[in-house]
């Protein structure tokens, strides 16, 4: 057997694990949210983060590549979640380093898509030539 057919092999398998600890963990989220029979922003948000990995691991599997911006954007909703979690005691200094992170997270995005475009730009500029 050939090293890179084993190698994609753990990765997909690895990546199957992942997919499946996802399903196990959304449907779980689902059921406590019955179970309370009460549903709050931040256990939407956690339903949102399962579904991202999950689209994560959809992309990975289709196109054997994964986006920067699936783990920044899953990043985003998880440091909201923790906002929306947080108890009103503590630092308010917390809560701007927080909000800071979402706005480093949030730039950061928004250089990669920029970036990708403009790199698209050139290249069909550079195929008229």
């Amino acid at each position: 057997m050939d090293l890179n057919k084993i190698i994609r092999f753990i990765q997909v398998f690895a990546v199957l694990l992942i997919f499946i600890g996802s399903l196990i963990g959304f449907f779980q989220e689902i059921s406590h949210m019955v179970e309370i029979r009460k549903i709050q922003l931040a256990d939407l948000l956690l339903l949102f983060i399962y579904v991202e990995v999950m689209g994560m691991i959809r992309v990975y599997l289709l196109q054997e590549e994964i986006r920067i911006t699936y783990p920044l954007i899953i990043a985003i909703t998880a440091i909201s979640r923790l906002i929306i979690l947080q108890k009103k005691d503590l630092d308010p200094a917390i809560l701007i380093y927080e909000a800071v992170a979402i706005l480093i997270l949030a730039i950061a995005i928004i250089v990669l898509k920029m970036r990708f475009i403009n790199f698209f730009k050139e290249d069909k500029s550079n195929d008229k030539k």
